[in-house]
């Protein structure tokens, strides 16, 4: 039988379909992305915020179609939006065959053993385990870079936030199952790491008794076939100087870090539950920077959170002004129900959230160019991702840039390249996000 898997969210999210994907592949059933050829339909959701939300809704109900009237024999939805709203899913969708909790996913094999043989399946465990998977994982993102989620769950309860109860307290995956996990990623082909949690910094706090990111980074440096290793969602807080250290030593690790640290004025940080101030977010970025002067800094940031003012607005706008992120990303303040802040008072009108996250995101603009025109004349490794089409032109990505929410570079060469190369590129110039290069020549230097 054939399985058609779809996957929303984050790439936290998807490391979970690709662990189901191995273990239905063990099991042997086979893959189509044809929704009029499978007689399985999973769908993997998301219900982080409204827009997440109702792009799972309107998924299911449109492949729900399919087990109406097709081939398809059984829909199951999983992750965080069946976590939420199981009974909600089944009552109002009843071409729904089975719901599976975010703790549960290594269970697959069972849950879809059960629906075909004629049973509805809620499969929900408790959400402190670890999902165990012992199959060998199927990676969709292309075959050159991958995510390994080093922890589960989360203990900070910002107030905006309901991740912590779709995904339970914080869990890290012991060293030893990452390495192995590693290790047969980079047996498969895989050149790029990109270590991702709710929170990577924390790692190892829960069965180490200490932040053990560093010790964690360091070894993987050392699994034959990786190149590049990426750190994701480091919470500026958390951040130690054995971290700095290592990312600066470690030649394998991408002078590269995602700090989302959400806002800047310290009424609305407090209001949120966040854990630092203004000035100690500046003191970190500063720190950052002079100890890895060419480092590229990922945040993510939320505009009209209860109670922001006009003035806390222009604090963050300043902020972002003064600071210079290389890498940006706003979300509109979602007000989530079962948070602390979908209580708040002050809930600001969905245009003015839109319009101050409009204005942070035309600032941010003038600042990527700049940096990218400041990169014109570098040398860069790219890691080759494609080639353009019906151009002598390939498409790749350099230290700076995550896979997916950053930008690109542009290589014209005649020379034949094959995704998943390392070369050595020029920058020659810059658009808005992207830059545009040559393969550099070093004996024409």
């Amino acid at each position: 039988m054939k399985i058609l898997c779809v996957s929303l969210g984050c790439d936290k999210n998807l490391v979970d379909t690709e662990n189901m994907l191995g273990l239905l592949k063990q099991d042997g059933y086979e893959f189509t992305d044809d929704e009029t050829e499978a007689d399985i339909i999973i769908i993997n959701t998301c219900c982080f915020i409204n827009d997440a939300k109702e792009e799972s809704v309107n998924t299911i109900l449109e492949l729900a179609e399919y087990r109406k009237a097709g081939r398809c024999r059984a829909l199951i939805v999983a992750g965080c939006l069946a976590q939420r709203y199981q009974s909600e899913i089944i009552r109002e969708i009843p071409e729904v065959d089975a719901c599976v909790g975010t703790a549960s996913y290594d269970e697959i094999g069972r849950i879809l053993d059960g629906v075909l043989s004629g049973e509805q399946e809620l499969c929900f465990r408790e959400l402190s385990r670890l999902p165990q998977v012992k199959a060998r994982r199927i990676v969709t993102t292309g075959g050159y870079y991958a995510f390994l989620k080093i922890a589960e769950g989360c203990d900070k309860h910002c107030t905006y936030c309901i991740i912590p109860s779709l995904r339970g307290p914080y869990r890290s995956v012991p060293m030893e199952r990452l390495m192995g996990e590693a290790a047969m990623l980079a047996e498969t082909g895989v050149k790029e790491l990109i270590l991702v949690a709710q929170e990577t910094t924390l790692y190892g706090t829960d069965i180490y008794g200490y932040k053990a990111l560093p010790a964690l980074l360091k070894k993987l440096c050392s699994v034959p076939g990786i190149q590049w290793i990426r750190i994701q969602y480091c919470y500026p807080e958390e951040i130690t100087q054995e971290l700095i250290d290592t990312i600066r030593t470690e030649e394998k690790i991408c002078h590269y870090l995602d700090i989302p640290i959400q806002h800047a004025s310290d009424q609305v940080l407090r209001h949120m539950g966040r854990r630092t101030s203004r000035n100690q977010l500046k003191d970190m970025i500063e720190s950052l920077r002079r100890q890895i002067p060419d480092i590229a800094l990922r945040t993510t940031l939320i505009s009209g959170f209860p109670g922001e003012t006009q003035e806390d607005h222009d604090i963050l706008m300043e902020f972002v002004d003064e600071m210079e992120f290389e890498r940006l990303g706003v979300f509109a303040y979602s007000q989530e129900e079962d948070t602390p802040a979908a209580g708040y008072e002050g809930q600001i009108p969905e245009e003015i959230k839109e319009e101050r996250r409009d204005q942070i995101m035309e600032l941010q603009q003038e600042i990527a160019f700049e940096k990218s025109e400041a990169m014109i004349g570098r040398v860069l490794e790219v890691m080759v991702e494609g080639k353009v089409a019906d151009e002598n032109a390939y498409v790749g990505r350099t230290y700076m840039d995550a896979p997916g929410v950053d930008g690109l570079i542009f290589l014209n060469t005649e020379e034949e390249l094959m995704s998943g190369d390392f070369v050595r590129a020029k920058v020659t110039g810059a658009l808005e996000y992207d830059l545009i290069g040559e393969i550099y020549d070093e004996s024409a230097q």
